[in-house]
């Protein structure tokens, strides 16, 4: 049973939601059915060259200079 991120349109509140079968949830706080999903960041784990686990996230990099995971790519 996955959990989803909505964003309400009525209120503007962002909430999570465990959602079973075709479920329409409502907003947690106004109740209101106007809600729209959310593309949900996900994690990862990799292996570096030299066997480190490396963590990341889909849409983070670690440094505001280049798209790397870690700064030990670029010097920054």
């Amino acid at each position: 049973m996955p959990i989803y991120e909505y964003h309400c349109n009525d209120c503007g509140k962002d909430f999570e939601r465990l959602v079973l079968g075709d479920e329409e949830p409502d907003c947690i706080l106004c109740a209101s059915k106007q809600v729209t999903r959310l593309i949900s960041r996900c994690g990862f784990i990799t292996k570096g060259s030299s066997g480190e686990t490396i963590s990341s996230s889909a849409s983070n990099s670690a440094c505001s200079g280049c798209s790397a995971t870690t700064c030990s790519t670029c010097s920054h």
